[in-house]
């Protein structure tokens, strides 16, 4: 059976590169690239469940599955050709709720 790809949504995409700047910016390119690199490790964990996981809370009316990594919070869903799509990722103290539906399409 084929792994499951990752695909980096657009929101999520978005998000990548500003937690890039920001990090860059504030303690310098090797960080920046250390953290990055830890989130796509982190994405390929998902598949094989060494990136544990945890459903959505259903008071969000969202379906997908949500990890926390350092400082943020990566939200994914499973699309229908059984990939792995990786919707957004939130700093911890984001307001969770608009910014998810938001980037949920809803």
């Amino acid at each position: 059976m084929a792994r499951a790809r990752i695909r980096v949504q657009d929101s999520a995409s978005y998000r990548l590169d500003e937690i890039y700047r920001y990090t860059r910016d504030r303690w310098g390119a090797q960080q920046a690239e250390r953290y990055i690199v830890g989130l796509f490790e982190a994405f390929d964990g998902l598949e094989t469940h060494e990136t544990p996981s945890r459903p959505i809370p259903a008071e969000f009316g969202i379906e997908g599955y949500f990890f926390r990594h350092e400082r943020h919070v990566v939200y994914w869903r499973r699309l229908s050709n059984g990939d792995i799509g990786i919707v957004t990722i939130l700093r911890e103290r984001m307001h969770q709720i608009d910014r998810l539906r938001d980037d949920f399409g809803l």
